[in-house]
């Protein structure tokens, strides 16, 4: 099937504040040099803003990654799962179309998307709030048949039921995910006949899926963020205090005991190291002039460098007020600068690659430290390098590639 960008684009796309610092935290992940490992679930928190995956969001993601945008237009052609037209405002919904649905009545399901929501797979309702696909298997055979709606699994429908639920949907309701035939999960409709002290439990009336969708709340609204607090163990702290817009206990965790500490643990515990991001994380995270290598447990832990101050309006380099002789370098050719940071860069003073060849230490420090939106991408991408060569009229392998057209 050939998957192609929509007709209508949005002219821009930004992140909410929030998700742009979920996106920077899912980016210390990865290693020096093998950022663009963020880039699928960047392009999902992207979707998951908007509804569908815009032109402009996958070069939004492109410049955070400082990967070529036609790279990332591979990743999202690829993957079904990314929508590359709107959906309805409301929900989009993916009924499952493989043997155990089918022969379980998905055809049905389908007749319903045609009558209630639109003729043809990927058209919007009349409304404009409903959209509908069919997909194949989702893993819920014992329950089918059954559609994902937003982000949540709705199993064991009838027509009937299913029918309805788009009533409600259009009336501005959730309806609580999972199996619609009174089912806890996937045990037989006359009742467990194994693990039955389970089903004794005080609160059976829903298992823990269905608990954390109507918990978060987040079925099939749009997700900006707040939804759960940002944490980002691997960097060696929880980061919930840099997102001051989702500052509440992240319902992900165990419950936390009357200390406040997580169940299991008692207090005065070290945290595990998954939780402490240390060597056994084997990751670096370096973000400009917050950077703290933790290294691998090879190299073992490296300290951060405490004697480094904050770097001062002082530090930044010298800029000018236009591009000499009104022609500015081609910034692009610095791997990791496209379009949109060449622009920025342009904006702070910096045309020229002479100008970035000369930075200091300090300066640099300083320009990472204020790139808005692209934090840390001086010292992660090696810009003095690469303006050093380009300066004294050198090539590197991707300045190259640009200079023949093959990347942007």
């Amino acid at each position: 099937m050939l998957r192609r960008l929509h007709k209508d684009q949005p002219e821009s796309f930004a992140f909410t504040p929030a998700n742009q610092a979920w996106a920077e935290a899912q980016i210390t992940k990865y290693p020096e040099g093998r950022q663009a490992s963020a880039v699928i679930p960047l392009l999902w928190r992207a979707q998951e803003q908007e509804g569908w995956l815009t032109r402009p969001a996958m070069e939004h993601v492109a410049e955070m990654l400082g990967m070529a945008y036609i790279r990332v237009l591979e990743v999202a052609t690829f993957y079904f799962m990314f929508q590359l037209q709107p959906v309805g405002s409301v929900a989009h919904i993916q009924i499952c179309g493989t043997t155990s649905c089918m022969i379980c009545g998905a055809e049905d399901l389908v007749a319903v998307c045609k009558d209630k929501i639109a003729k043809r797979a990927h058209e919007i309702s009349e409304d404009g709030k409903l959209s509908w696909e069919e997909v194949e298997c989702l893993g819920a055979c014992a329950n089918a048949p059954m559609a994902q709606i937003g982000k949540d699994y709705y199993e064991d429908l009838t027509a009937e039921r299913f029918s309805e639920m788009l009533d409600e949907f259009r009336a501005g309701e959730v309806p609580v995910p999972g199996p619609q035939n009174g089912r806890y999960t996937s045990e037989p409709l006359g009742g467990a006949t194994s693990l039955t002290d389970h089903a004794a439990q005080p609160d059976h009336s829903q298992n823990a899926s269905v608990a954390l969708a109507t918990g978060i709340g987040d079925t099939v609204k749009r997700i900006d963020g707040t939804e759960v607090p940002l944490r980002a163990p691997w960097q060696g702290a929880d980061a919930a205090d840099a997102n001051p817009v989702a500052a509440e206990r992240d319902p992900l965790l165990p419950p936390s005991g009357p200390d406040g500490n997580q169940a299991g643990r008692v207090a005065g515990d070290d945290p595990a190291p998954r939780d402490r991001g240390d060597a056994s994380d084997g990751v670096a995270n370096v973000r400009g002039s917050d950077a703290e290598a933790i290294g691998t447990p090879e190299e073992g832990t490296v300290a951060p460098d405490e004697s480094a101050a904050t770097p001062s309006e002082a530090d930044r380099p010298a800029a000018l007020e236009a591009a000499r002789d009104g022609e500015a370098d081609d910034l692009k050719r610095i791997k990791g600068i496209g379009p949109k940071l060449e622009k920025l860069c342009n904006t702070m003073g910096f045309f020229h690659f002479d100008q970035i060849a000369a930075w200091t230490d300090r300066e640099i420090a300083w320009v990472d430290a204020n790139l808005e939106g692209f934090k840390g991408r001086v010292t992660r991408d090696e810009w003095v390098k690469q303006a050093t060569l380009l300066s004294e009229g050198g090539e590197t392998e991707f300045s190259a590639r640009v200079k023949k057209g093959d990347v942007y």
